[in-house]
Parts: structure tokens; C-alpha cells; sequence
């Protein structure tokens, strides 16, 4: 998958595919008169009818997934005009991908790049319709989505319109945010009222990486997805500390992906940071601020990056997440088996906290 950045002339394409597919069986196909009698003649034979194909059985439905991506078809539209590619997506391809992983709930959310082209009106236009689309799943499928709703903080009165239409209207479960616009971070001051407005309503904010305009073809040959989304990640986390905003409104509850980044692996060098430049903000230096968040563990649960994590933060602070459809959830769960959670603990990353944070979820 090759992904873009936001705005600007030097946007970049991502692309990710999907193929299904439900062979017949042709045996099924035939007049119901034709299968009993090749019944019967088997029978006769002494062979025996022919046996129905297994049914694989379903494993039990407990998981909230808070890394869930959909692509309403208006949102698709946008991306096609901007010449930008686009995952396959369809209600029920996440259904279907939720029963196979044993996934309650899915928590929906945008795709990369959102919403904003550089203009503000058609990215109130293309938020609202995404939100409405994503509103609708939940009421049609009762119990088996929630929704982060989608809001452009480079407008920030579009941006508080949606907030409140968002909660109040569509009873949304929170809010997604990417990690930039327009190479602006999250600790961004021009941020500081939307933030005022989701710190009073104590949202939970959802953020997903993407690859900033500054890189996209760091490295020959080696996509930005590959590296510049964990970085991404990374940068706005240290944006959000470093400046003071995410202890400004202590109220919001934030969520990050794919284990926070490179997070894990940079903490010592912000300790440094801290010795030196010394923000009065930060008595105690930043670890305990980034232990502050919740990460999720989408294309975070290697080994080494669960080790990482592990260290930073405790199981309280982390959630399931797949980031379907890029990738499944046999990806993630494989991934935390092999770490060996305790029974406990798995509860807690795969239901419990999520449930804690996000309340208004409801269940099948």
C-alpha cells in the first residue's frame, strides 16, 4: 500500500486490494429430484450418501476492534476525483471479516488521506457524509459497529459544527483525527479550540497515521507506509507532550496506532529531549504523559513491538485493533497469542478497556 499525505501538490497514492470470492458448489446446483435419487443409488451401493462439507466453526464473538476502516461510496468518489486509489470495501466484507476473528464490535473510521483537499467547504461536505454513512451502519446492524466520526481540524468551525452534529445528533462513539494536516501536527495551538470543545464533552479521540507531505519517496524502493506511518504516529504523539496541548485538555482520551509507532523505541532520546530543553510543563519529563494514552495493536504485535510496549506502558493502556481492510484480523490475533497474555489480560486489550472508554457501544 502506497499512501498519500495531505494537501499540497506532491500528494502520494496508497493502494490496497482485496479479493473474495464463494465457490458453488455444483453438487447444490442440481434439481433437488437429481440429488435425491444419486443419494438413494449410492445408498443402494452400499457407499453411502454423500457427506455435506465441514462447517467451520466460528470462534465466540468478544472483540472490540477499534481499528476498523470503511469507505462510504461518497468517500470513495473523493479519492477517485483526487486521483487517489482506494481499498475494496463493502458492509459486508467487514461483517465477515469480524465473524471469522471473533470480532464483536468494529469501531469504524476513515481512510487515509480524510477529507481535506484544500478546501474547507467540500471537506464539510465529504465529513458529513461519511458520518451520516457510518451513523446508518450502526442503526442497520444493531450491536456490531460504532463510529469514530470524521472531523478536519485545519477548520475549525467546520470542525465544531461536526462535533456537536457528530454527538448529538448521531450519537457517534468519538472522534478520528489523522496524525497531520497539511504538515500541521496535532499539538498544533491553531488546534486549541476544537480541543477545548472535545475535552468538555471528555471525547475519546482515535488517531491514525498517514505519510506526511515531506516524505514520500524518502527511500527508493521501500513505500512510506512501510516507515513513514509509524513515524508519522511518533511525531504527533511528542507534538501533543512536547507542547503542552494533551495536558492542556486532560479531559480528552486518546488513542493511537499500530503501538504507538516508533514510540516505544524512542523514549530515552526524549528523556534526553527533556534534560535538555527543560519545559516547565514537564517536571517529571515525558514518559508519564505518553503513558497517559492508549495504543492499539494493529501491525504492533510482533514480539519486539509488544516488548516495547510492554515496557512503556501497562495492559490497561492497550487495545485489539486489525486495521481492516489493509490487513485481518488472523494478523493481530496471531500476534498477541504468541506473546501469551495471561487470560486476564486479553480480556482487558480485546473487550474490557475498550468497553470502559467507549460506553455507548452496543452489542449483537
Amino acid at each position: 500500500m502506497t499512501v498519500t499525505g495531505m494537501g499540497g501538490a506532491s500528494r502520494r497514492k496508497f493502494f490496497a486490494s482485496c479479493a473474495c470470492c464463494e465457490p458453488t458448489s455444483a453438487r447444490s446446483a442440481l434439481p433437488m429430484e437429481r440429488r435425491s435419487f444419486l443419494a438413494g443409488g449410492l445408498a443402494a451401493l452400499g457407499l453411502g450418501t454423500v457427506a455435506a462439507p465441514a462447517v467451520q466453526a466460528q470462534p465466540a464473538k468478544t472483540r472490540i476492534d477499534v481499528h476498523h476502516h470503511f469507505l462510504p461510496p461518497t468517500h470513495r468518489e473523493a479519492l477517485t476525483k483526487h486521483k487517489m486509489g482506494a481499498p475494496k470495501w463493502s458492509p459486508q466484507m467487514s461483517l465477515e471479516e469480524m465473524d471469522k476473528s471473533g470480532i464483536a464490535v468494529a469501531v469504524l473510521s476513515q481512510v487515509q488521506p480524510g477529507t481535506w483537499f484544500g478546501d474547507a467547504q467540500e471537506s464539510r461536505s465529504l465529513s458529513r457524509a461519511i458520518n451520516e454513512y457510518g451513523a446508518k451502519l450502526v442503526q442497520e446492524h444493531p450491536g456490531r459497529f460504532g463510529l469514530f466520526a470524521t472531523i478536519t481540524p485545519l477548520d475549525v468551525e467546520g470542525s465544531l459544527k461536526e462535533i456537536e452534529y457528530a454527538f448529538d445528533t448521531l450519537k457517534a462513539d468519538g472522534i478520528g483525527l489523522l496524525t497531520s494536516y497539511d504538515s500541521k501536527y496535532l499539538g498544533d495551538a491553531s488546534f486549541a479550540p476544537v480541543y477545548a470543545e472535545l475535552d468538555r464533552r471528555k471525547a475519546v479521540i482515535y488517531v491514525h497515521p498517514l505519510a506526511p507531505n515531506c516524505c514520500a519517496d524518502v527511500v527508493p524502493g521501500i513505500p512510506p507506509g512501510s516507515i513513514e506511518y509509524a513515524t508519522d504516529s511518533t511525531r504527533t504523539i511528542a507534538h501533543l507532550v512536547f507542547t503542552g496541548m494533551s495536558q492542556k485538555y486532560p479531559n480528552i482520551r486518546w488513542i493511537f496506532s499500530h503501538s504507538g509507532g516508533t514510540l516505544p523505541f524512542l523514549t530515552q532520546r526524549f528523556i534526553q529531549q527533556q534534560k535538555v530543553q527543560k519545559h516547565p510543563h514537564l517536571p517529571n519529563g515525558p514518559i508519564p504523559e505518553f503513558q497517559k494514552f492508549y495504543y492499539e495493536l494493529a501491525q504492533g504485535n510482533t514480539k519486539a513491538q509488544l516488548a516495547g510496549l510492554s515496557d512503556l506502558v501497562g495492559v490497561s493502556q492497550m487495545l485489539y485493533g486489525t486495521d481492516y481492510p489493509y490487513r485481518d484480523g488472523a494478523e493481530v490475533n496471531d500476534g498477541i497469542a504468541a506473546w501469551k497474555f495471561s487470560a486476564a489480560d486479553l480480556r482487558s486489550i480485546e473487550n474490557e478497556t475498550a468497553r470502559k472508554l467507549l460506553p455507548k457501544l452496543k452489542f449483537a
